[in-house]
């Protein structure tokens, strides 16, 4: 019987003794190109501007190293990462459930709530769940979702119409922008 280890492959770029190809197509710290040269010479070049050799795209044939500082790469690359992440903007789904004979107090109600998720900046799922003979009046739900809607007008926009999804009638709404 076999025994397997997991290992895990952390994806990291091949720098100086680590690069076991015979020739390299080499770019130097400046930008230029310096054509295909054989490895020892890369790392002679890379050693008497005292830099790191880095393979940077070692599925190319020949695979291309580039000659530059590799803790400064590594520094700009985190940086650009750390960047990106910061301008991302996570929208967050909520979601309001009705009943096809809500009465108007509770849908009121679950309309303020539905107001304060859309100024956090969520995306609100308006659903409408239908039980047991609820399902032959289906159009009762429409028109608790248009009542709700109409009562959302100032804040929301429709981002999908009101739609049947099995049992449930569900519609979207996004912040209304300005």
């Amino acid at each position: 019987m076999k025994k397997y280890r997991r290992c895990w492959i952390i994806k990291e770029l091949q720098i100086n003794e680590d690069i076991r190809e015979k020739e390299v197509r080499l770019i130097d710290d400046d930008g230029s190109q310096l054509g295909v040269v054989p490895i020892k010479k890369a790392m002679e070049i890379a050693n008497e501007k005292k830099l790191d050799l880095v393979n940077v795209a070692p599925n190319a044939k020949p695979p291309v190293c580039k000659i530059l500082n590799y803790g400064k790469y590594k520094y700009e690359i985190a940086k650009k990462d750390k960047e990106a992440k910061k301008n991302q903007k996570i929208i967050n789904v909520k979601e309001i459930r009705l009943t096809p004979n809500i009465e108007i107090h509770d849908l009121t109600t679950k309309a303020k709530r539905a107001i304060e998720f859309l100024n956090n900046g969520d995306k609100v799922k308006v659903s409408v769940r239908f039980r047991g003979r609820e399902m032959g009046h289906t159009e009762k739900g429409r028109e608790v979702l248009d009542e709700f809607l109409e009562l959302m007008m100032n804040n929301a926009t429709v981002e999908k119409a009101p739609k049947m999804e099995g049992r449930n009638m569900t519609m979207f709404l996004v912040p209304k922008s300005e």
